[in-house]
C-alpha cells in the first residue's frame, strides 16, 4: 500500500515541482477513461461526476470518436488556414446544418471562441449600427464565467481570477442574471450596445438556472434594441442540459430548433466548446448568420490550429454520437431522477439545503460558510467513495456526470453521494 501512494505522490510532486500552480486539483492522479468510468494510477475505479466541466458528455475515450481521430491523424493534422484543406469545408456545413446557421468561425478552446465572439459583435456594431469602436458596449452578468483571459476577466466577479492582472479592457456593462428589468433599463438608456454576452445556465457560479422565460424576453429586448445575443453555451451546450442547447428550453429535439417557430431563444452569436469534440481533441466554435459573421474579413481573425482537419473530423463524429445515442433525451430522463432522488434526501437532511440544475447539469447546496472547507471535505470522502466532483464558489459542489451514464449506474452514483453526506450530518 506505501508503495502504491508513494507512486501517486509522484506523479503529484512533480507537477507540483514542475507547473505552475494555477490549478487546485483533488489529491487523485487519473491514468485511463472509459465511458463513465475513470481509474487513478493505483488502479481504483471512480464515477466521473465532473466530466471535464461538461467536456466529456460523450463518455471517456467513446470508440467512434477516437476512431475519428486515429484515421485523420494518419492522413492529414494540419495546414493551418493558409490552404484549404478538405476536411474542414464538410465540417462547416455540417455543424451550421446541425445547429441551424449560415457559418462557423473555428476557434481550440472555449476562451478563444468568446474572445471571437466579442470581437465579432464590436465589429458588427461599429459596421452595421454606426457605433464608434471606442463607445460599443456588450452587456454582461454579474457572476459570470467565459474563461480567465485579459479581456474576459476585465468584465468577471471573480477576484482569484482578476486581481493583480489590470489594467483591464473597458466596454463591458455589468447587470444582475436572471433580472429582465435590469436588462430592459440598460437597454434603455445606453444607445451604444452591440451585445448581450450571456451564460444561459450559470455554470461556475454554481449551476443558476435561470426562470422560464427569461431568455425568451432576452430575445424579445434584444430584436427591439438591435442588439445581438451571444450564448455561450461552452459548458450548458451538446445535449448537458436535457436538449440540444440550453436555449432550447424544454423541447424535445433531437436536432437544432433554434431556426423553428415557438423555440426558447434563437442567438444571433453561438458560443461551442468543450463537448464538441467529446473531450477529445481542443475544438471550439462561434457560430452566426451571414448578415453577422460576414463582418469578419480575411486577417482580422484566426488561428493557425482553428479548423484543423484532426478537429474537423473528431467534431464531427462527437456531434453524430450526440444524435445517435439520444444522449440530451437521456440527461433529461436521468437529471429528473437525480434531483428527484437528492430532493428526497434533503427532506431529513440538515447538511444539503437545496439541488438545483436542469438535465445531467446539477449542484447541491452545503449548510455551511462559502469560506468554510466542508464542500470540499465532502469532495475527497466522495473520492474515497468511488465518485469524482469538485466544490464551486466555495459550498458549492456541481454533478455531472457523462450523458452515457444508465440508471443503474446513476443510481449506484446517487447511494454514493447519500452514504457520503449523511457522513457528514451533525449529531
Amino acid at each position: 500500500m506505501a508503495t502504491n501512494i508513494s507512486l501517486t505522490n509522484q506523479f503529484i510532486d512533480l507537477e507540483h515541482q514542475y507547473g505552475a500552480h494555477n490549478y487546485h486539483p483533488l489529491p487523485v492522479v487519473l491514468d485511463k477513461g472509459e465511458g463513465v468510468y475513470l481509474w487513478d494510477v493505483e488502479g481504483k475505479k471512480y464515477f466521473d461526476f465532473l466530466s471535464a466541466y461538461s467536456a466529456v458528455n460523450q463518455g471517456h475515450c467513446h470508440p467512434k470518436i477516437v476512431q475519428a481521430l486515429q484515421e485523420q491523424a494518419q492522413q492529414l493534422c494540419l495546414t493551418s488556414r493558409a490552404f484549404h484543406n478538405s476536411a474542414f469545408g464538410p465540417f462547416a456545413a455540417f455543424i451550421t446544418e446541425y445547429f441551424g446557421f449560415d457559418k462557423i468561425l473555428p476557434m481550440n478552446s472555449g476562451a478563444e471562441a468568446v474572445e471571437t465572439a466579442i470581437k465579432i459583435a464590436r465589429k458588427w456594431g461599429v459596421q452595421k449600427k454606426g457605433i464608434s469602436q471606442e463607445q460599443a458596449q456588450i452587456v454582461v452578468c454579474n457572476n459570470n464565467f467565459h474563461g480567465r483571459t485579459t479581456t474576459i476577466i476585465s468584465f468577471s466577479d471573480d477576484q482569484a481570477a482578476k486581481k493583480d492582472f489590470g489594467p483591464y479592457t473597458p466596454g463591458f456593462i455589468s447587470i444582475p442574471h436572471n433580472d429582465i428589468k435590469a436588462l430592459k433599463a440598460t437597454f434603455a438608456s445606453n444607445k451604444n450596445i452591440v451585445g448581450f454576452l450571456v451564460e444561459p445556465i450559470q455554470g461556475e457560479a454554481g449551476i443558476f438556472t435561470p426562470d422560464e422565460n427569461y431568455l425568451r424576453d432576452v430575445q424579445q429586448l434584444c430584436n427591439e434594441h438591435d442588439v445581438l445575443l451571444i450564448a455561450d453555451e461552452i459548458q450548458t451546450g451538446i445535449a448537458r442540459t436535457g436538449s440540444l442547447l440550453a436555449v432550447c428550453g424544454n423541447c424535445d429535439c433531437e436536432s437544432s430548433c433554434l431556426r423553428q417557430p415557438n423555440t426558447f431563444a434563437a442567438p444571433d452569436i453561438l458560443i461551442l466548446g468543450k463537448a464538441i469534440s467529446g473531450g477529445v481533441y481542443p475544438v471550439s466554435a462561434v457560430l452566426a448568420d451571414n448578415a453577422v459573421m460576414d463582418v469578419i474579413q480575411p486577417g482580422e481573425h484566426g488561428s493557425t490550429f482553428g479548423g484543423n482537419p484532426i478537429a474537423a473530423a473528431v467534431a464531427t463524429a462527437a456531434l453524430n454520437v450526440v444524435k445517435d445515442e439520444n444522449l440530451a433525451q437521456n440527461a433529461r430522463k436521468l437529471g429528473q431522477l437525480f434531483r428527484n432522488a437528492i430532493n428526497e434526501y434533503i427532506k431529513t437532511s440538515n447538511i444539503v439545503t437545496l439541488v438545483r440544475g436542469k438535465g445531467l447539469l446539477n449542484a447541491i447546496v452545503i449548510n455551511d460558510s462559502p469560506d468554510s472547507e466542508t464542500a470540499w471535505n465532502i469532495c475527497l470522502a466522495l473520492k474515497e467513495n468511488g465518485l469524482l466532483a469538485k466544490p464551486t464558489h466555495g459550498n458549492i459542489i456541481r454533478f455531472a456526470p457523462p450523458l452515457v451514464m444508465n440508471e443503474n449506474e446513476l443510481m449506484a452514483c446517487v447511494d454514493i453521494i447519500v452514504k457520503t453526506l449523511r457522513a457528514f450530518e451533525p449529531n
